[in-house]
């Protein structure tokens, strides 16, 4: 009798029937099954085309930020984005690579090829929530995350709940970010090694021939993490080779940006200038002691957290046909009462407006100041320096207590007290996601103001207008939405200062107070001019003390590191200090605005925007008579491209010389 198709035989084993389950297009379909370095190769151009795919999703979840490009300069840009997606992908799957290219035998062997598949699939799948997230978070900050996102999640304090605040708004995209890990281990899966656990020929030819294939391996992945076969390998200022520093985000990827900037930045010392007495004739930081006699008055510093001079609707008359109200209505009523100036960040976080507010240090490279190893040298702030003329000094964050640092950075700058979430103690006007209402911590900072002893210079940084963008429920229909989702709690922070200076004009210390009214750095931006490369970073700079002559509107270029100087000669300060910015009062100062963001500084100057690479002008841009940015004219030799050159030459070699020498202060 004829033995029935798929009955054991007489060994014990099943003899299959029909077709092999792996045949078909069905489930479990492999499209390749073989040679293990083939397949590693495959795998490697999955990740690539994944990385390039998430960034023309990148470009289009903030299409509002690249209107300046046409979609052939789009395009341009996608394709010179391969070079830095290669990269990304050889650097993050280098181990993996290695486990499946050595030339040894028991690199087939099923638990070890689990390992290696394990991590192909964590890194990757890793790589792309990281890419996925910035898609968001670059609105906050206007550039790809570097590494110092993870010292800023060490020290941060809050992410355990901003994390889950941002999944809740964006869920979208943590969706996309699923469907392409799907597409990954789906995609993947197709190609797989021939498990053979004797590879065909002997030992000693399979070493042979494996081991000249690993050295062509590790050479190919060499020149793919290097970018090419140039001198340099590709780093973060490549990309400002095929655009401007505004569309290289676009160019860039987020593990390539965090991969290039891992481990404390060193900055590299720069001789543009051989001679000490050229170099300073152009730039200096150092400011000789202030001529003007002493004066004790209190200082009090607010620092409103993503105020852009965009909000303010005096500031900007020229918008929506003159109709534009912005959404600060007491904002607008004290500009009207002291000095304002048109004025630019130095920075696009927080934790590097903070110590360019108080210290006149920028953050002239990826990482910031403060979370920079450079931050373990010496150099000042207000505090420090007004404290032996008897000033007592107090810095106040609604925030945890620990939010990126702030409370490490004032108390080793020389505050003498810190006020934060802690201090604040009554949970009830918790946020629940960032920290204290801001007008309910206004009103408590002023009881603590209260209670210093005078003279006293007090910090303040608010949060409700830092996202999600806390407005509380009794506000909820009081308030304007505008076109922006900050708007409104821009609106509510607005009502808060106004609540405190309404608190404490009745106290015995207010009139004797000079008052500097600032923002930490911008929002995202929503009119063209704040789109642009000069507009992202336009912020207000107000001072104010009450019953003075101290009003009027100046013209002059004014940046966050100008405020230190500013209140130094305003009160009298008589020793020489040092701060990258001048005071504004000083008709003869050099006055300018500075920025550095994906490896390019930005300078705003006489009228001009140039940018620069460390080597070249890679821009040029004339503000009066082209705002917003559209003719670069760095090709065309000038007097002016040539001044501006120098100047931002000279600032970076004493900014970088200084802080790596440990000479950010003056003896």
């Amino acid at each position: 009798m004829p033995r029935k198709s798929g009955t054991r035989s007489r060994s014990g084993s099943r003899k299959k029937s029909g077709k092999s389950k792996m045949s078909g297009f069905g489930k479990g379909k492999k499209w390749f099954q073989g040679n293990i370095l083939v397949v590693m190769l495959l795998r490697m151009t999955l990740v690539v085309l994944l990385l390039f795919f998430s960034r023309i999703l990148f470009y289009l979840f903030n299409l509002g930020y690249f209107t300046n490009l046409g979609i052939m300069e789009v395009l341009r840009l996608f394709v010179f984005g391969l070079r830095f997606d290669l990269s990304a992908a050889f650097i993050i799957n280098a181990p993996f690579i290695l486990m499946n290219s050595i030339p040894f035998q028991f690199r087939h062997n099923r638990i070890y090829q689990g390992i290696a598949n394990g991590y192909f699939y964590f890194i990757n799948s890793l790589a792309l929530f990281i890419n996925f997230g910035d898609t968001i978070y670059f609105r906050f900050t206007l550039k790809r995350l570097t590494a110092d996102i993870f010292q800023y999640v060490v020290v941060g304090g809050d992410f355990d709940k901003l994390i889950p605040q941002f999944l809740k708004d964006f869920w979208y995209v943590a969706i996309v970010w699923l469907a392409f890990v799907g597409l990954l281990v789906w995609l993947s899966t197709r190609f797989s090694n021939a498990q053979a656990s004797k590879p065909k020929g002997g030992v000693l030819q399979y070493f042979v021939v494996n081991a000249i294939l690993f050295v062509v391996v590790a050479s190919v992945s060499i020149i793919a993490i290097r970018g090419g076969l140039q001198l340099r390998p590709i780093t973060l200022v490549t990309a400002g080779n095929y655009t401007s520093a505004k569309n290289i985000p676009l160019v860039l990827n987020t593990p390539f940006s965090i991969a290039k900037t891992a481990g404390h930045e060193v900055l590299s010392e720069v001789n543009y200038f051989k001679r000490e007495k050229d170099l300073a004739v152009l730039y200096s930081p150092v400011h000789q002691g202030s001529k003007e006699s002493e004066k004790n008055y209190n200082v009090v510093l607010l620092i409103l957290e993503s105020f852009s001079r965009e909000h303010i609707g005096s500031l900007n008359h020229m918008l929506e046909d003159g109709h534009y109200q912005g959404f600060t209505p007491f904002m607008d009523s004290l500009i009207r009462q002291g000095f304002y100036f048109d004025a630019f960040a130095n920075g696009k976080t927080s934790i590097q407006g903070i110590p360019a507010v108080l210290s006149g240090i920028p953050s002239m490279m990826n990482e910031s100041f403060i979370q920079s190893h450079y931050a373990a040298g010496k150099f000042a702030s207000i505090s420090s320096l007004l404290k032996p003329r008897g000033y007592t000094s107090a810095f106040f964050h609604g925030g945890t207590n620990g939010t990126m640092g702030f409370d490490s950075y004032t108390r080793m700058v020389g505050f003498d007290h810190y006020y934060g979430r802690t201090e604040y103690a009554n949970e009830k006007d918790y946020d629940g996601k960032w920290g204290i209402r801001d007008e309910e911590f206004l009103q408590y900072t002023a009881r603590q103001l209260n209670q210093l002893k005078q003279p006293f210079v007090g910090a303040v940084f608010t949060l409700s207008s830092h996202h999600p963008y806390f407005v509380p429920g009794k506000y909820a229909n009081v308030f304007r939405k505008g076109k922006l989702p900050i708007q409104q709690s821009v609106m509510y922070a607005d009502h808060a200062l106004g609540e405190f200076f309404h608190t404490i004009r009745h106290m015995p210390w207010y009139k004797n107070t000079l008052f500097v009214i600032t923002a930490d750095h911008t929002s995202e931006g929503y009119y063209p001019y704040y789109q642009t490369n000069v507009g992202q970073y336009a912020i207000p700079i107000l001072f104010f003390r009450p019953e003075s002559d101290l009003q009027g509107k100046s013209k002059v270029t004014a940046q966050q590191t100008d405020i230190l100087p500013t209140i130094l000669n305003y009160v009298g300060y008589k020793q020489n200090s040092l701060a990258f910015g001048n005071d504004l009062f000083d008709s003869t100062a050099t006055h300018f605005s500075i920025h550095y963001l994906s490896g390019i500084y930005g300078l705003i100057k006489d009228g001009y925007y140039l940018e620069f690479d460390g080597t070249r002008t890679t821009a040029l841009y004339n503000l009066k008579t082209d705002p917003l940015q559209k003719n670069n004219i760095a090709g065309v030799s000038s007097p002016e491209k040539k001044r501006l050159e120098l100047f931002v030459k000279a600032y970076v070699q004493q900014y970088n010389n200084r802080l790596v020498e440990n000479r950010m202060y003056v003896e």
